[in-house]
């Protein structure tokens, strides 16, 4: 199982469009207590973002990520001493993403609280510019079916915002784990197999490495400890076993490595607070 796939799937991203309009000089939208993850695309024209106090001109084909919580402001007005006004009206494009449960994953940390990606980086992706304009055309046709379509686009952004990130000058250490061959390995043989009784030497020694040295890391390119990780993966999983099937519950704890229903229940309400019976009953 390819590690990067599989924990894309696990995040569960719900995508829409809330706006997407011409609007005419002058103008001014301020986004706080944003509960959402969101993005702008500027289609047409220009405008001026302030978020934490830095100011960035945005132009037509650029696009701008915040993180969930993260306030900020798009005028057309001057948004502080030696910025102009912009006279000319403006089409945006503006949608939100949310998590339908808590990702524990790592890769969230890839994306900076604010990303902008500019129009000539984004030539670069002409699938993911020619999804900006289908997604566009569609929420403004509200033609039958547009907003299944328009929800489904707008995650796949999120997705290939990820993927971008990957190949930009700032790295996290969790990318530098999915670029170590043998951490790398580690982290795929434990998403194959997370029912599997993993212990730091099993796995060191299935890529060639000491236990020592393989823990230590582990723990400094994944952000967490082996052990740690391998819980929330099995965690993750089994919240998708509730979700999506009708197992029984000690079918699901055998499938997500646990011996018995007591052990798994255990575990999984100390990390969601809930118990599997009603989580499942949500």
């Amino acid at each position: 199982m390819e590690v990067l796939s599989d924990i894309l799937r696990a995040i569960r991203v719900v995508g829409s469009v809330y706006f997407c309009s011409q609007v005419e000089a002058p103008w001014s939208k301020s986004f706080t207590d944003v509960e959402h993850a969101s993005f702008h695309m500027i289609r047409r024209g220009a405008c001026w973002a302030k978020v934490d106090g830095v100011v960035e001109r945005l132009e037509e084909g650029d696009l701008i990520f915040l993180g969930a919580g993260q306030d900020h402001l798009l005028t057309s007005q001057s948004p502080g001493p030696g910025f102009a006004d912009i006279s000319e009206p403006i089409l945006l494009l503006c949608g939100s993403f949310s998590f339908s449960r808590s990702a524990t994953t790592p890769l969230l940390d890839v994306l900076p609280r604010v990303t902008i990606v500019r129009d000539k980086d984004l030539a670069n992706y002409p699938w993911l510019r020619s999804t900006f304009s289908q997604l566009s055309a569609e929420y403004m046709a509200q033609g039958p079916g547009s907003e299944l379509i328009v929800n489904k686009l707008t995650e796949i952004i999120l997705v290939e915002l990820i993927r971008i990130n990957f190949g930009r000058s700032q790295q996290s250490p969790f990318l530098d784990a999915l670029n170590d061959k043998r951490i790398a390995r580690a982290l795929q043989l434990l998403h194959q197999r997370p029912e599997f009784g993993w212990t730091l030497q099993s796995l060191a020694s299935e890529i060639g490495m000491s236990r020592a040295a393989f823990a230590s890391r582990f723990s400094a390119l994944v952000g967490r400890p082996m052990f740690e990780y391998l819980t929330q993966l099995r965690m993750q999983k089994a919240q998708e076993l509730l979700s999506e099937s009708l197992l029984p519950i000690d079918d699901i704890a055998e499938r997500v490595g646990y011996g018995s229903e007591r052990a798994f229940t255990l575990t999984f309400k100390k990390h969601t607070g809930t118990t599997p019976t009603r989580f499942r009953g949500r």
